[in-house]
């Protein structure tokens, strides 16, 4: 039986008040907040009407591998764990709780190196080309923004207008809330400028939201994320061959990612760019045309006998 939320909020609404208070004190993101409680108030609402004080490490796992059975895979399993963990660290930290018994279960290991889904160059090209309508200087720019800067859908919605500087460098606040600079190609720019200048004037007082809705607020994630995906599906329509390839506002950054290694864009520098707070992240990039393993594998080639066939 599905528990009210009232009832929840009876039996843990300090402990979720301090979660939140918490998150918020962290600089958490909106988006990261909103997840993370929603993960905690479902797990709540499983182990619900046991006191906090009594849950222990088993409560957790069973309620992951209710998760999985729900078809949660690997990734999201983690999310959540973390959420947990999070949540139990939050309740000792506010003095509200003394242990973590999230802490003690392990993250699922998930599949490394996976090769990205990403468009090629001249996809981009034609990708570009499908943009039109009322709003075409906004839209080209998020979608430049994603493909030719590598930013995040979160990264383009958090962007306010001081973030654009004259020489061309945007300022961007990534994930973790670190900033990253990022020396715009003049292009691209040249777009962003003249976005601002076609811009509805923002109604949200001293914020200086980049981009805006047609009734001057921010532009939701939703919908950056929709400009990005209508795109898509456009270029879809034109080109059958990519129906089936599973492209989205993120595989969009791939593509950006991906030109970069091509052009010979060192692992270091490309992990500053795209903002990844570990090395192994930018790895997967790696394994795109490595050149360096082409040519290794041709030094090979001489070594094979010929006549294998009977040639």
């Amino acid at each position: 039986m599905a528990i009210q939320k009232h009832e929840l909020t009876d039996s843990y609404g300090m402990e979720l008040e301090l979660f939140l208070i918490w998150m918020k004190n962290r600089g958490m993101t909106k988006a990261t907040q909103k997840a993370y409680w929603q993960d905690a108030q479902s797990f709540l609402s499983s182990v619900h009407p046991a006191a906090i004080s009594q849950l222990g490490k088993m409560d957790v796992m069973r309620y992951l591998a209710s998760a999985r059975e729900k078809g949660a895979g690997d990734e999201a399993r983690n999310r959540k764990l973390s959420s947990l963990r999070a949540f139990f660290k939050a309740l000792i930290e506010m003095e509200a709780g003394t242990a973590n018994p999230a802490a003690l279960v392990a993250k699922s290991k998930q599949e490394k190196h996976r090769i990205p889904v990403y468009l090629e160059e001249q996809e981009l090209e034609e990708l570009l080309q499908t943009i039109q309508g009322k709003y075409y200087a906004r839209n080209l720019a998020i979608v430049l923004l994603m493909a030719y800067a590598g930013l995040r859908v979160g990264e383009i919605h958090r962007m306010n207008i001081p973030d654009l500087r004259p020489d061309g460098v945007i300022h961007i606040l990534g994930k973790g809330r670190k900033w990253r600079v990022i020396p715009l190609p003049e292009p691209l720019h040249r777009v962003l400028r003249k976005a601002l200048e076609e811009r509805i004037d923002s109604r949200q007082g001293k914020e200086q939201p980049f981009f805006v809705s047609q009734f001057g607020r921010r532009l939701s994630i939703r919908m950056i994320q929709t400009v990005a995906d209508q795109t898509i599906a456009l270029l879809k329509e034109e080109r059958p061959s990519l129906a089936d390839k599973r492209i989205s506002s993120h595989k969009l950054r791939h593509s950006f990612a991906t030109m970069q290694i091509r052009s010979g864009t060192d692992i270091r520098t490309l992990q500053e760019l795209l903002g990844h707070a570990s090395i192994e992240t930018t790895q997967i990039y790696t394994h795109i045309d490595n050149k360096q393993l082409q040519t290794a594998m041709g030094n090979i080639s001489s070594k094979i006998p010929s006549g294998l066939l009977g040639d």
